[in-house]
């Protein structure tokens, strides 16, 4: 059995599950996953709450230590498997990239609420408000800043993979499924992500799912 334990949600909608696994399977690190259905019944709720009182994945349970939240799974990955590299080694670049990775965890929210985590959707626009257009033009200045900066060592937002791509990973899909246009260079960068064996990984599971929760196909 794997050193680490990660209960994850549904992979057609669990952004936030998305997350830590990509930082671990992109990263190489062995894990076992513990798949959760969410919205369905009180038996489920309480498979959650008995990896964490929190009561949400993902949870990343690792002998005797219980983290939950994706970012704090993520920073726990880069202290525990200093060798995958998930924060840039350079001072100045590890903290733009904490920086960027916060604004992804508490930022947001009119893209979240207007382009919901659906891999199975049609592609295809929606009608969006004007906070969700500013936070997608926000989205592409990170990047497009990230990889100016950054960008010289490889096609991800601080060169090689890390953490940063892994917060954002659910903004790709939503860029994707939304059909959100994009300038030239994001495009690239949505490429390198939408390629990455570990992401395909992800979506092709995702895609394959049969459970359908209502709330989440309004869109």
């Amino acid at each position: 059995m794997a050193a680490l334990t990660l209960a994850i949600g549904n992979k057609n909608y669990s952004s936030w599950s998305m997350r830590p696994w990509l930082a671990l399977r992109a990263s190489g690190i062995p894990f076992e996953e513990v798949f959760i259905p969410l919205y369905t019944d009180q038996a489920d709720k309480d498979k959650i709450l008995a990896f964490s009182r929190a009561g949400k994945v993902p949870v990343l349970v690792d002998g005797d230590i219980t983290v939950w939240d994706s970012l704090a799974i993520i920073e726990y990955l880069a202290e525990r498997f200093p060798d995958a590299k998930l924060w840039p080694e350079d001072r100045a670049a590890r903290a733009h990239a904490r920086a960027v990775c916060a604004e992804m965890h508490s930022g947001f929210q009119a893209l979240r609420n207007e382009c919901g985590m659906n891999l199975r959707r049609p592609i295809g626009p929606v009608a969006l408000s004007a906070d969700a257009e500013a936070n997608i033009a926000r989205v592409q200045e990170l990047w497009l800043d990230c990889r100016a900066r950054y960008g010289a060592g490889g096609p991800f937002l601080f060169g090689r993979f890390g953490a940063a791509d892994a917060m954002y990973a659910p903004v790709v899909h939503r860029f994707r499924t939304y059909a959100i246009p994009v300038a030239p260079e994001v495009k690239a960068y949505l490429d390198a992500m939408m390629a990455l064996p570990a992401f395909q990984e992800w979506t092709t599971a995702g895609i394959a799912e049969t459970l359908v929760i209502e709330k989440f196909e309004t869109v």
